[in-house]
């Protein structure tokens, strides 16, 4: 918690506030957007509030601001930057996935077609209708008569149950993602 004598005076904020408007307007400009710049200086209110103990003058105050706005816009503009890079990056990986083959899928839902038999036939019935099938979440609720909540914690439960029992059969299989699964054969 930041001390008395650390944070901003009150009437520096006064002066503070009452520039809001520019401020807002200054940063807009660089941003471009009403909303970010709304919560880019909203942001630079608190901090300059816990951390502007120094500022006593209200001349400087302002000046002194429009640096911690410009600082606030940069690191702005350095979040969006690392989230358009992150995003871009993810759109690359999904463009280059490839599909498992025929060959693979059978396999791979042969061994999960075993195991499915085993489970309790509504737990059975969601994760055929759902992640099989084509049927939304809400279809089968209505084909359940259950709530769309009562259905999410059905097919939540239904997986997790797959999960365990896909690991009890396929051992290694299911932890590494092997896809030349000989575990259900034997």
């Amino acid at each position: 918690m930041p001390s008395e004598t650390n944070q901003l005076a009150p009437e520096v904020l006064d002066v503070l506030l009452a520039a809001r408007s520019q401020f807002v307007a200054f940063v807009e400009k660089r941003v471009g957007s009403r909303a970010a710049a709304e919560d880019i200086v909203q942001s630079a209110f608190v901090k300059s509030i816990e951390r502007g103990g120094d500022i006593r003058e209200q001349e400087s105050a302002v000046a002194w601001f429009y640096r911690v706005l410009r600082n606030a816009t940069i690191d702005y503009y350095r979040r969006t930057a690392t989230a358009v890079r992150a995003t871009e990056r993810w759109a690359r990986e999904v463009e280059v996935a490839v599909d498992p083959s025929r060959d693979d899928v059978a396999e791979i839902c042969g061994c999960i077609s075993r195991v499915l038999t085993t489970l309790k036939p509504e737990y059975r019935s969601a994760l055929e209708l759902v992640e099989v099938g084509d049927s939304s979440l809400r279809d089968f609720a209505r084909q359940q008569a259950i709530s769309e909540n009562h259905a999410a914690v059905r097919l939540h439960r239904a997986r997790t149950a797959l999960r365990q029992r896909v690991t009890q059969a396929c051992g290694a299989c299911a932890t590494h993602g092997c896809l030349n699964c000989t575990c259900g054969t034997s």
